[in-house]
């Protein structure tokens, strides 16, 4: 299928490594320029040299920027004058009870999970009105659904991308832009197959057998039963994001592995 992206240019917050990454070499894939951003100029110089290994003869452009905090747009817009997809893929999380999550934990995720997509989608959206085409995508996570109880300050940030992404899209109908989320599920991105590493030595057992009882007691009801791939993950994104996807707009379209049980 030709998903028509050739002629756009696509912005991947957040895409130095794990789904970000994956989502900025698929859309490269089917031809469209693609901007990484990363908070620092290594790692989007290492993340450029990463993709241009991967997609031949694409056309990749990085930006370093905290886009964590206000003053990140600034650098971004400055260097990038228009997008036709901007994909809200930059997040953090951590696991902690309820009691244990001060004030600023609960600011720092919701700044990062949340505002930087909204600062992004405000600036960039007012060119894509305007050319009557573009796509906004916001990556969220089943965790929007099915709050866990580790973390409820992240899955609070991913409740709130998906009500943002639907907010967008009431507010402009019929305009030729597109707005939806995306719910994956648990993904070995970077910062989970840290998190694994982490978790499986601390109990004295292998990765894979971390990844087992994980899918037995914290995720049971998914029915992948194993960590999705970023590719996975992104091959979805590629298609929200193409001009065959027309019809989905305002939709937390569900890429998580069966977790959330409701059939809608």
């Amino acid at each position: 299928m030709n998903l028509g992206l050739k002629s756009k240019t696509a912005l991947v917050s957040g895409s130095t490594a794990g789904i970000g990454l994956a989502i900025a070499a698929a859309l490269a894939a089917e031809g469209a320029k693609v901007i990484i951003n990363g908070r620092t100029k290594a790692r989007v110089d290492a993340a450029l040299d990463q993709l241009r290994k991967r997609v031949k003869d694409a056309e990749f452009h990085g930006v370093a920027a905290d886009l964590g905090v206000a003053g990140g747009l600034e650098a971004i817009a400055g260097q990038i004058p228009r997008v036709d997809i901007l994909v809200n893929n930059l997040g953090i999380f951590e696991a902690k009870t309820f009691f244990h999550i001060p004030d600023d934990d609960w600011k720092r995720l919701f700044e990062v999970n949340v505002l930087s997509g909204v600062r992004l989608t405000r600036h960039y959206l007012p060119g894509m009105l305007e050319r009557s085409w573009g796509r906004v995508i916001f990556i969220s996570s089943e965790s929007a659904q099915q709050i866990p109880a580790e973390m409820i300050h992240y899955g609070m940030t991913k409740t709130a991308q998906v009500a943002v992404a639907r907010g967008l899209a009431e507010s402009f109908p019929n305009c030729g832009v597109t707005f939806n989320s995306i719910l994956a599920g648990p993904t070995a991105s970077e910062g989970a197959v840290n998190f694994i590493d982490d978790m499986a030595k601390q109990q004295g057992i292998t990765k894979d057998e971390f990844e087992k009882r994980f899918f037995e007691s914290a995720r049971p009801s998914s029915l992948l039963k194993r960590f999705e791939t970023p590719e996975e993950v992104a091959a979805v994104a590629a298609f929200v994001a193409s001009t065959e996807a027309a019809a989905i707009n305002g939709s937390a379209v569900r890429a998580e592995g069966g977790v959330i049980r409701s059939i809608f």
